[in-house]
């Protein structure tokens, strides 16, 4: 009897562990769908703004200054590191995808073949050696604004090219087509 109630104890407590988990895990990832919504709201507000007012080269540094500062007030405000990241990098200095970043977009482009793009996200607890985070990416999927500076040669001006060169010499975030995944927002929480 003391077995059986110790057992019936052990599963209660195990699953009601699990269910914890599992609702943390849903709460985790509707935050963190609302905060890459905020921020996607921000940076393309203010790329069609630019683009609207200098055109592609002018856009540049919407990506190159405007980008990197709501990524890091977004950051702030929810004690949460948000960023964009990319298995072309265009700014290294704005850091390189780590190994579970490469690991989901890796994964994204493979998902590519049967999902649409603008639907893909993935989210999981891993624990580093800093200690245990709630990892999250959405993929960035290239829209025709997005080609005209991380298209191909045909579709990127001569104009924006020189601005890219002289910005990014060692730019690897071209030749891109429409529907591809530039990359993707991603959001590390610590537990």
């Amino acid at each position: 009897m003391k077995k059986q109630l110790l057992a019936s104890a052990t599963l209660l407590l195990a699953t009601t562990t699990f269910q914890a988990v599992a609702d943390d895990m849903a709460q985790y990832q509707e935050e963190s769908r609302k905060i890459v919504k905020e921020f996607a709201s921000q940076l393309g507000g203010e790329m069609q703004k630019e683009m609207k007012a200098n055109g592609p080269v002018g856009a540049i540094k919407v990506c190159r200054d405007v980008a990197p500062t709501i990524a890091s007030e977004v950051s702030r405000k929810n004690g949460w590191n948000v960023s964009r990241k990319s298995l072309k990098v265009r700014n290294a200095a704005l850091g390189m995808p780590d190994a579970w970043e490469q690991k989901v977009l890796s994964d994204f482009e493979k998902r590519m073949e049967k999902e649409n793009p603008a639907n893909m996200e993935f989210a999981e607890v891993v624990t580093e050696p800093q200690g245990k985070f709630y990892r999250y990416m959405k993929a960035i999927p290239v829209q025709d604004v997005c080609l005209k500076c991380h298209g191909g040669d045909d579709t990127v001006a001569p104009n924006v090219k020189e601005a890219l060169k002289a910005e990014y010499p060692h730019d690897k975030a071209t030749g891109y087509t429409l529907g591809q995944i530039r990359g993707g927002f991603s959001i590390k929480r610590p537990l």
